[in-house]
């Protein structure tokens, strides 16, 4: 951890260190023309290759090398030139490239950490002493004449900045915040008026919509003000290139492992599989920097078949694609694309050699849609492979874990002899009796085995039908990832999720264009955006549940000093304040209290603090029982043990996805993806946020990851009733950020209250099922839920509407977004807060209270022969009944308000519009729920109509039957209408009876 106000150096990324003398500490300062940040030991790097002038003043060092030869004391400990060297050479980052594990003849269940954590100990307080006893002054190396001859021009573009912010423009961000106060203001006039004006015949109607607009009220103010700081980013991949692809000296960007994750493979159809694999292996990077790992969750054969062919395919589409740079790189997405595919391309076999790619593709379909045929029916002794042994996979719920290497092992090379990446096929172990965790069991099995045969500093996660877009999107999130300004506290890099396949007018708002572009710019001016499971750029050392590098010293919370000022003022005499050192030994005791510590932070550590990390909080109890996977986590820079065995780490690999090595360790808890929910991305990115990590919103100008959107109403809902339950399931367990991570310190208020808004939404659907159905009810009863309007309350009113006008209108001018996408959004919140998000909400309480888990299937990423298909595609489910209620409800309340109007006479027709406009704004955003229903042939299912009509009509008739809103006075007053009607009717018959005898006399 470093002290607070000391700056990184621009070159290493580490402290710039102090010079001693005195009592106070003065931070070394490289030039003091500009202040340009540079350590001791990278400014002597500086002058040993030539440059004796500023990088961004050109003022010469040569004032502060005097200073430092008169005195070499005066500079503070620095790391050893020679050490600093080989770092520099590297990353970013400082990495412990040396290894103390050895996965040769290393047994699984051997219990040798102990010797090990000493002898790290031991090189740690070597290290320490070594820095200390550095020598003041280094030999002053020979420099060829070639390397004194740099070019400056590139010297320049190398060691600028490798992204930027840009800010919202002033004009458009300060009328929106104002709007935002204002608007408050406004609410609060206006609900002072409703809550002292009370509907004294129709309370029930009036209370209850009191309550719904206090929760929408509330529900607006989590969703607004995270986006108070929305930014914009700027990635510079040329600058990139520059500063770690020097030509003839390698390429020196971070390895990538690349995560694809699947499951059914009926369900998701090995060809879209393929396509992602396939523009992995095909991606804008250097070979020997990409893995794909693609984790069969189904242990299905057919899936292992078809990533064989997709290996041999491979061989020939990955030149294609790098030779004539061709965007995309999935072969499905780039031959259907209907464009001119001549423009731009000079090469002249460009044509040929297009058109016999295209052919070897259908034939490689035709070779998988074979597969898949043959997989539809299983035989009756199960699946045999082709060296006639049965398959491991063929019971899926009791099968061993099992990894093949496609690519990347001797003779992986492509059709013109270059290197591939590596491609690697992993099952892991699933037995009866053991929790398997989904989705995010399969992560972490992914993360595990991934650190023991390639341990790439950086992960990228994708979903098996979001395949690479942009062959540059890596880069692009290097640019942040690999900044030494931006990068170092960088927990990962999220894209924003795109679609192909979805209706022109996004009937259903598959492309949650709010959201990404609103939503997400906001969070990235705070602390970050969320993670939303997918298009993800991950640094390692954050899923292992390491603190950010600048980890700052933990503040007490605003409140707990207030209470502690509070309990000083009333007690007298005020205790001693506690120096800096012991507040910052404080925090580290907090750390040390965790699960993780600090990678960082370890060489600060005093003796005791060293010792008590070590035998408290071992390793294995932390990370299970694995040595070679142990001391991958200590690789910050990646890479595997020099002296390690291929065939040892394959047995280390399958020993780190057995279904029991989970069992008494942080997984799932601490580190990696976190279990509880089914919205495991939610929860991950929290838990990273809360210890001191931010995340980066990367929108690069072609889309980098594009996928498959269910585009038909019930797969739709059910989609977004899993991401619903996942919600509440965070709100009703330990990590709910009500009251969860408030320790640290570390989470900002405002990505809070984002936080807050993604676990408390699905209860949104309670109002707002009471108060779509209050327009319905006020129509039939002939009540309305608000008096008759004086003029101040037609401007709270009026205020009210424009306030919520003009701050929409301000928000689509700075994201950009359209307002057809905005009215699909506010269309579809209705339609889920009406449907999907009510049933999360009840099986969430069920699942607390009951124990009954939902399993959700699998969303089919099939789609039909014809343009937008399944758009038209009805399937039934009880989800659909509350929405259509509630739209049936509607329009039989019109009707019957325009009945009664045309009944009543002229002085019914100024209430009725009232009315008649609350519930035509249910109708409104409900009409693209209506036009689903109907389908492509305006046909709706019997039972959808029976249970909607049925149920509209039962409670249309009980309103108008019981009419609990009338209150006691009116009902005594009609009591004695009756009562005095009857006499009258006696009397009269009386009189009559009176008149006969008369007459007859």
């Amino acid at each position: 951890m470093m002290e607070s106000g000391v700056p990184y150096c621009s070159t290493c990324g580490e402290s710039v260190g102090f010079v001693s003398g005195g009592e106070e500490k003065e931070v070394f300062v490289a030039c003091h023309g500009c202040g340009y940040p540079l350590c001791k030991a990278c400014l002597e790097d500086e002058m040993r290759d030539g440059r004796t002038s500023c990088l961004r003043c050109d003022e010469p060092y040569r004032h502060v090398l005097d200073k430092a030869n008169e005195d070499p004391d005066d500079v503070g400990e620095t790391a050893p030139i020679e050490d600093h060297t080989s770092m520099h050479q590297g990353n970013r980052f400082h990495a412990r490239s040396t290894s103390s594990f050895s996965a040769v003849g290393s047994e699984i269940m051997s219990d040798s950490g102990n010797p090990v954590w000493k002898d790290r100990v031991q090189s740690w307080k070597e290290k320490k002493k070594s820095t200390k006893k550095a020598p003041k002054k280094a030999e002053k190396a020979e420099i060829p004449v070639e390397q004194q001859q740099f070019d400056e021009k590139e010297l320049t573009d190398t060691w600028e900045p490798l992204s930027r912010v840009i800010p919202i423009s002033k004009n458009k961000l300060t009328p929106y915040r104002a709007i935002i106060i204002l608007r408050l203001v406004i609410l609060g006039l206006f609900f002072h008026y409703r809550i002292t004006n009370p509907v004294d015949s129709a309370y029930g109607l009036w209370l209850t919509s009191i309550i719904c607009e206090i929760w929408f009220a509330f529900s607006w103010v989590l969703d607004q003000f995270p986006k108070w700081c929305p930014v914009n980013r700027e990635a510079y991949i040329d600058r990139l290139a520059a500063r770690y692809e020097r030509d003839g000296d390698g390429s020196a960007l971070a390895a990538v492992d690349f995560f694809v994750s699947t499951v059914d493979p009926l369900k998701e159809p090995p060809l879209i599989t393929a396509n992602t694999v396939l523009s992995i292996l095909s991606v804008d990077y250097p070979v020997d920097k990409v893995s794909c790992y693609v984790s069969d969750d189904g242990a299905a054969m057919l899936t292992f078949e078809a990533l064989a062919e997709t290996a041999e395919f491979a061989r020939k589409w990955v030149p294609f694609c790098k030779k004539f740079t061709i965007e995309p790189r999935a072969p499905e997405f780039y031959f259907s694309q209907k464009i001119d595919y001549l423009k731009d391309k000079v090469q002249p076999s460009f044509v040929k050699e297009r058109r016999a790619m295209k052919r070897d593709y259908e034939e490689y379909k035709v070779r998988i849609n074979a597969l898949v045929a043959k997989a539809q029916k299983t035989p009756e002794e199960g699946w045999i492979m082709q060296d006639g042994t049965p398959w491991p996979g063929n019971n899926t719920r009791d099968h061993p874990g099992m990894i093949q290497v496609f690519l990347g092992q001797t003779g992986a090379h492509d059709i013109d002899g270059n290197e591939l990446p590596r491609l690697v096929y992993v099952s892991r172990e699933k037995r009866p009796g053991y929790p398997h965790h989904k989705k995010a069991g399969a992560m972490n099995a992914l993360v595990r085995v991934s650190a023991i045969l390639t341990n790439a500093p950086f992960i990228l996660n994708l979903d098996c039908d979001h395949y690479v877009n942009n062959s540059k999107a890596v880069r692009e999130g290097m640019c942040f990832l690999m900044d030494p300004s931006v990068g170092k506290d960088v927990c990962y890099v999220q894209f924003p999720q795109r679609f192909d396949g979805i209706d022109k007018s996004d009937r259903y708002a598959n492309r949650n264009i709010v959201f990404f572009d609103v939503n997400m710019k906001g969070l990235d001016g705070i602390q970050g955006p969320v993670y939303v499971g997918t298009g993800c750029m991950f640094n390692r050392q954050a899923l292992y549940g390491y603190g950010p590098p600048s980890l700052p010293a933990l503040p007490k919370s605003s409140f707990c000093s207030w209470c502690c000022s509070c309990c000083c003022c009333c007690s007298g005499p005020k205790e001693e304040k506690k120096s800096e050192n012991e507040i910052y030994r404080e925090s580290r005791r907090e750390d040390l209290n965790a699960a993780i510590f600090n990678l960082h932070e370890i060489n600060n550590y005093d003796e005791y603090e060293r010792s008590m990390l070590i035998s408290k909080m071992s390793f294995e109890k932390t990370f299970g029982l694995s040595s070679v996977f142990i001391e991958s986590t200590l690789m910050e820079n990646g890479g595997v043990p020099e002296s390690a065995n291929p065939s040892t780490l394959i047995k280390e690999a399958i020993h780190v996805i057995s279904c029991g090595y989970e069992e008494k360790t942080e997984w799932g808890k601490e580190i990696g993806w976190i279990y509880g929910s089914v919205t495991e991305d939610i929860l991950s990115g929290f838990k990273m946020h809360c210890r001191g990590w931010r995340s980066i919103y990367c929108m690069p100008t072609r889309p980098a990851f594009k996928g498959s959107a269910p585009i038909n109403l019930s797969d739709r809902l059910h989609q977004v009733l899993r991401w619903a339950l996942g919600s509440v399931e965070i709100f009703l367990s330990r990590h709910c950020p009500l009251w969860y991570g408030y320790g640290g310190g570390r989470l900002k208020w405002l990505q809070r209250l984002a936080y807050i808004n993604t676990i408390v939404y699905p209860f949104t659907s309670l109002p707002l099922i009471a108060y779509c159905s209050l327009p319905a009810i006020c129509l039939l009863t002939g009540k309305f839920i608000i008096p008759t309007l004086s003029n101040m309350a037609s401007v709270y009113f009026l205020g009210l509407f424009l306030s919520i006008i003009v701050t929409s209108v301000l928000e689509l001018r700075w994201s950009g977004i359209g307002i057809e996408d905005w009215w699909r959004n506010e269309q579809f919140w209705v339609i889920g807060g009406v449907s999907a998000h009510l049933f999360a909400v009840f099986q969430g309480i069920l699942k607390m209270i009951a124990g009954l888990d939902t399993n959700f299937t699998v969303t089919s990423k099939a789609a039909d022969d014809g343009e937008f298909g399944e758009l038209y595609v009805f399937k039934w489910t009880t989800v659909l009944i509350p929405p259509t209620t509630i739209l049936v409800l509607n329009l039989v309340g019109v009707v019957a308000g325009f009945s009664d109007a045309l009944n009543s006479g002229y002085e019914a027709w100024g209430p009725l519009f009232g009315k008649v406009f609350f519930s035509m704004w249910v109708i409104m955003h409900l009409y693209p729920f209506l036009k689903g229903l109907m389908g492509r042939q305006n046909r709706t299912p019997t039972i959808v109509i029976l249970w909607s009509v049925l149920l509209a009509s039962v409670f249309s008739l009980l309103w108008v039957k019981i009419d609990p809103f009338i209150s006691n006075t009116e009902g005594q007053e009609s009591k004695g209408c009756i009562e005095f009607d009857s006499i009258l009717r006696k009397c009269y018959a009386l009189n009559v009876q009176k008149g006969v005898k008369e007459k007859l006399f």
